[in-house]
């Protein structure tokens, strides 16, 4: 039985609260908050043990692992002080603000031999993961280009921050919806070797970024678009694609569905014949013991429980994997904050405007321009 403990009860730690709660192999000793209704209401309904202080709740001796579901400016000290417990841990995406902390925490992670892993749920969504499979097997020829996108209705009009919102707590649109497809561009095809005009722009927001866009360079001449708003209302909710094209084809992916359109049948892609063909999340998800949001968030935490029950430290979505999503991160502020190679001190002028005719075969008049 594995003994977890928990900081961070908002929206992401109830939910994975309610999950880890419901593993047979799991043991929930301990929760902290700063809330104290939150406190009260869960000690006096679940029974569980709850602390205010997470240091104090460090101290007990009944934990093997912790979930971190903070803001993302306390998950670099609070990571490192339960690693320096030897409690394993899973840690809320983004992983840390500042690169040069995940680095860090990823050796510290490996050297102690603790089991570590991220949330970086789209990593276990079926669809995902066929495409993966397809990419590896080669199925659509040499890749030569990628389109990552991500949108949906967070900040749709000015208004009061929260910490997702503001820079310094929780990052903005970069680190908290743009690190989802970036971080699927890092399992499939690695570390870009750079990026370009890249864009993060304020719509609504006050102190943080609302969309962000970019160019990433990758080895072989590979390149990726980054399109992401998260001021975007003509979504319901978030939505995460990937499209890759290559020489014998496409592969697109989002949480429902894979479509592979292959210009050839090949052996790595058995089942797939040439032209389009569709295989569903539903088809290619296993079934789950609990359910809350989709079965990804509750095949990540079971991911995480048999690596810390079986011994197996390796994870697929490591400290050190999110440590290569958060320098891409950062390297795209960066170059936004860097602007344009190139400005020009004076506008172009206009060329002057060529005579206009008529569908019907006169000639209009010149008009103003």
């Amino acid at each position: 039985m594995v003994r977890v403990a928990l900081v961070g009860l908002g929206k992401m730690g109830a939910s994975h609260l309610s999950i880890v709660n419901a593993h047979p192999l799991v043991k929930v000793t301990a929760v902290c908050d700063a809330t104290g209704y939150v406190l009260d209401v869960l000690s006096k309904y679940t029974g569980l043990t709850v602390y205010s202080s997470f240091e104090e709740m460090l101290q007990a001796d009944d934990i093997d692992a912790l979930i971190v579901a903070t803001p993302s400016r306390f998950h670099a000290p609070m990571v490192e002080a339960a690693l320096k417990r030897g409690l394993h841990v899973f840690c809320e995406k983004p992983f840390c603000l500042d690169p040069a902390d995940s680095i860090r925490l990823g050796e510290l992670a490996e050297e102690r031999g603790l089991v570590n892993q991220v949330g970086y749920h789209y990593r276990f969504v079926g669809a995902f993961q066929e495409m993966k499979r397809l990419l590896d097997a080669g199925a659509i020829g040499r890749v030569t280009h990628i389109l990552a996108e991500a949108y949906g209705p967070v900040v749709l009009k000015p208004k009061g921050s929260t910490w997702r919102s503001q820079r310094a707590e929780g990052g903005g649109c970069l680190y908290d919806y743009a690190a989802h497809p970036l971080n699927l561009l890092n399992w499939c095809f690695g570390a870009p070797n750079g990026v370009g005009g890249s864009v993060v722009n304020k719509i609504f927001s006050r102190d943080s970024d609302d969309e962000v866009y970019s160019t990433l360079y990758f080895p072989d001449g590979v390149t990726a678009q980054l399109s992401v708003n998260w001021s975007d209302e003509s979504y319901r909710k978030m939505s995460t694609k990937v499209s890759v094209w290559g020489t014998n084809g496409r592969i697109s992916a989002d949480r429902q569905e894979c479509q592979v359109y292959l210009r050839e049948a090949v052996a790595g892609a058995a089942g797939y014949s040439e032209g389009w063909n569709v295989r569903y999340t539903t088809e290619l998800t296993d079934e789950v013991w609990f359910y809350v949001r989709g079965e990804e968030y509750s095949a990540q935490i079971d991911h995480f429980v048999q690596a810390v029950s079986g011994g197996a430290m390796e994870t697929v979505s490591s400290f050190r994997s999110a440590a290569e999503t958060d320098q891409i991160l950062a390297m795209i502020l960066a170059d936004a904050e860097r602007g344009p190679s190139t400005t020009r001190e004076t506008p172009i002028e206009r060329a002057p405007q060529a005579r206009r005719f008529s569908l019907f075969g006169g000639k209009r008049a010149r008009t103003a321009g």
